[in-house]
């Protein structure tokens, strides 16, 4: 199981550095990875979703600059925190996991800005949080609710047809 998620953060981190730059809209692109991240928290628990976070936000610190291990960090406390969530709350709704998913992109954007600001981020919160933060916010709930109404049709298709 453990490798099954590694690959599934591996793949969320291919596909955007390959695929999602040409979603782009505005220059504001969705976060296919920590989507993933989050969704795998609320179905497998809070030990899941740090893992994938972690694997997931290192390959993105590898493969896009900066500081390494300020995206494993933030990625990794916020599968984490999502995965508490299905004891705590009825996430099973997809009415919850929407909000809940552009809740967590905003607190993952302010986590990584307070730690960038260890190291002197030239960047206002202000700005961070108008320009990338929500936008990518909201992009992220849009995809978010398509990846779980594909998901919800996969389970529906299944129990009408064995072979599938």
């Amino acid at each position: 199981m453990r490798l099954s998620l590694l690959l599934m953060a591996f793949g969320g981190s291919l596909a955007q550095s390959s695929v999602v730059p040409s979603w782009s809209v505005g220059g504001v692109t969705p976060d296919l990875p920590f989507i993933l991240t989050a969704l795998i928290a609320l179905r497998r628990g809070p030990e899941a979703g740090c893992l994938v976070g972690f694997a997931a936000g290192l390959l993105q610190d590898a493969t896009g600059g900066g500081l390494l291990g300020v995206q494993a960090l933030s990625r990794a406390l916020a599968g984490f925190a999502m995965g508490l969530l299905p004891g705590r709350l009825w996430v099973g709704h997809p009415l919850v996991q929407i909000p809940g998913l552009v809740l967590l992109t905003v607190a993952e954007g302010l986590v990584r800005f307070g730690l960038l600001q260890l190291f002197h981020f030239p960047a206002s919160i202000g700005e961070l949080l108008v320009r990338v933060i929500l936008p990518q916010a909201l992009y992220n709930g849009f995809l978010g609710a398509a990846c779980v109404l594909a998901v919800e049709l996969a389970h529906m298709l299944r129990g009408r047809h064995t072979w599938i």
